[in-house]
């Protein structure tokens, strides 16, 4: 049977909890993953080395050299979670560390997308980063992603995925603020997105979190820019993904199609 590809981003804010990675979530994302793959070849695009490395080393992220220190100390650590965790599933685990440069030239595309294709037929789970020991967020977004939903975005596009699955600590894409108005609904699909809502400011929420719905807008627009879609839901809530992949319900989330 031939499978559907899935690229799945899970964010800062659902992978860390009181500063520290969240086994749990890992162990739920895993198990998740374990019944996908009866149907999809799943990428997963996740953060979190900066906030494993605070674990180590309680160095001051707002300075550039330290939070790639602590990318460089937390990279393994989470590898080494990952892979633990998901071999209780029987599944093996790739890092695979990427930055704009990878996406700009053809050679290196080229490269980063036979490699993927090798360990997806082989059954192996590819996790992917950004390099943040060499990006710098100071550089323009031409650059270097500075955030993964666009990192993970481009993945999607470029290494040929039907659809980029976001989990978020939001439930959806809402109409309105959701922290202003408690009752605000969530929009259930989108086909277009408004220039204006892709220049807002970012607000993430979690300390160690770089994005926002700012930058999720942005990666949809690129992928439905692309001919390709995104879904965008609730990592503290599973199931809603898992109905959506594999029976076609949408209980809950946001599908930019």
């Amino acid at each position: 049977m031939q499978k559907h590809r899935v690229v799945i981003k899970v964010g800062s804010a659902i992978l860390v909890k009181n500063q520290l990675i969240d086994r749990g979530r890992i162990e739920a994302l895993a198990h998740l993953i374990a019944k996908l793959n009866s149907k999809y070849e799943v990428i997963l695009v996740s953060s979190g080395a900066v906030a494993a490395g605070f674990t180590r080393a309680k160095l001051n992220k707002i300075h550039l050299a330290n939070k790639q220190a602590l990318a460089a100390i937390g990279q393994p650590l989470l590898m080494q979670t990952y892979a633990e965790i998901f071999a209780s599933f029987g599944i093996t685990t790739a890092q695979v560390l990427l930055s704009a440069y990878d996406f700009d030239s053809r050679k290196s595309t080229q490269n980063a997308r036979n490699a993927m294709e090798v360990l997806l037929q082989n059954g192996i789970l590819p996790i992917i980063n950004e390099n943040d020991v060499t990006a710098t967020g100071e550089l323009s977004l031409l650059m270097e992603f500075g955030d993964n939903d666009q990192l993970s975005a481009h993945v999607t596009h470029f290494f040929n995925a039907e659809i980029l699955a976001i989990l978020s600590d939001i439930e959806g894409y809402y109409e309105e603020n959701p922290s202003v108005n408690p009752v605000a609904k969530i929009y259930s699909q989108i086909n277009e997105i408004p220039q204006e809502s892709l220049i807002a400011q970012a607000t993430p929420n979690n300390a160690f979190a770089t994005g926002g719905i700012v930058t999720k807008l942005k990666a949809a627009d690129f992928l439905l820019q692309n001919g390709r879609k995104m879904f965008l839901s609730s990592g503290k809530h599973l199931e809603v993904l898992e109905k959506f992949l594999l029976e076609g319900i949408q209980l809950s989330g946001t599908l930019f199609a």
